[in-house]
């Protein structure tokens, strides 16, 4: 700085933290002219022109040209400015809840990721598992010869009536009645569900036989007689849902044979 407590354009390009360059640009275009000059055309600067040089870096990092920027400058008052900075205010807000919803759908990915790491893919085990936010859907409805794929855009269609806010990015997996389990019968979700930290529904609370598979979708008939060959074996019997997952699949695994199946019914010890 300078006697005269004006800048340097090196040092104010500094403490801006923009570039020489950038700064000869803003004056050639007249958003942002030096406020003095000295010998050999040197450029300077005053403090206050600090906080402008940050108003238009941070308004062109929200979507603002550099031509819009100097048509508000040339023509601000406190109205406009206040009208101008109230759109960027929510243009913010709505990129802040957006990432906020980013952060929950790749930290819930991450988590389930994590849930199978170090498991062992051979062995049923029998666990109790606390309650967990789902969305669940409706009962699916295979009548009219109505296809998985006629229930599942149904499925979407229902919560994205039922919750306009509700954000519909996560993994759709699938639920059975036990009643269905002890038939051998587990062709077809009775419902699907989404596995959102945000549902208002729950996987409830329970001891679960859990086991798990690799392979890809519908090809779960092996698991499913050998955790009821498991239940059966150690005294337990089905009292709830069975809940169908793919905690590793498309999203974090390349060949369709590595997808990694979990399955978990609802148990108690037999009287």
């Amino acid at each position: 700085m300078t006697e005269t407590g004006l800048f340097s354009i090196s040092e104010f390009a500094n403490f801006t933290r923009t570039t020489r360059d950038t700064l000869l640009h803003y004056d050639r275009i007249g958003l942002l002219s030096p406020s003095a000059r000295g010998e050999n055309n040197y450029r300077f600067y005053t403090g206050s022109q600090l906080a402008v040089v940050n108003v238009i870096r941070t308004l062109q990092q929200l979507g603002m040209t550099l031509e819009e920027i100097k048509g508000l400058k040339d023509r601000r008052t406190p109205e406009l400015t206040y009208e101008v900075l109230e759109h960027q205010i929510e243009k913010i807000d709505k990129k802040i809840a957006d990432w906020i919803r980013a952060r929950k759908l790749l930290y819930t990915i991450r988590k389930t990721i994590n849930s199978v790491s170090g498991i062992d893919e051979s062995e049923v085990t029998i666990q109790f598992l606390p309650a967990e936010a789902i969305v669940l859907g409706d009962i699916n409805d295979y009548s009219r010869g109505r296809t998985f794929v006629d229930t599942l855009l149904s499925f979407y269609h229902n919560i994205s009536e039922k919750y306009p806010e509700m954000d519909l990015n996560y993994s759709v997996w699938s639920t059975f009645s036990g009643e269905r389990i002890k038939r051998g019968d587990w062709v077809g979700a009775d419902r699907f569900y989404l596995f959102n930290p945000e549902g208002y529904d729950r996987r409830p609370a329970a001891l679960y036989a859990i086991g798990y598979m690799r392979g890809g979708y519908d090809q779960g008939d092996p698991l499913y007689r050998r955790i009821l060959e498991f239940i059966d074996m150690n005294g337990f019997e089905i009292c709830g849902d069975a809940y169908e997952e793919y905690p590793l699949n498309e999203v974090c695994t390349a060949d369709e044979d590595d997808y990694l199946m979990r399955v978990m019914i609802a148990v108690r010890e037999r009287a």
